[in-house]
């Protein structure tokens, strides 16, 4: 799986996912806080499996690293 989840979207997800499963120790909502384990899980691995279908990548773009040019001797 290529990552195509950046850091800001990546943080964003994880805090998310903590916040929503911070809410399991709420009687009322206990069950809606287990939807936290998506975000958090996306955000952990840095793939969404959405993403791909949609296009989207907010990882940055990552190229083959270039070798260092030698300079040419005169």
């Amino acid at each position: 799986m290529k990552p195509n989840v950046g850091g800001i979207d990546r943080t964003a997800r994880i805090v998310l996912g903590i916040v929503l499963l911070a809410l399991c120790f709420v009687p009322q909502v206990r069950w809606w806080g287990l939807i936290g384990l998506l975000p958090l899980a996306t955000g952990l691995m840095r793939f969404c499996p959405l993403y791909p279908m949609l296009g989207i990548s907010t990882c940055p773009i990552t190229g083959k690293p270039q070798a260092p040019q030698q300079e040419e001797k005169n």
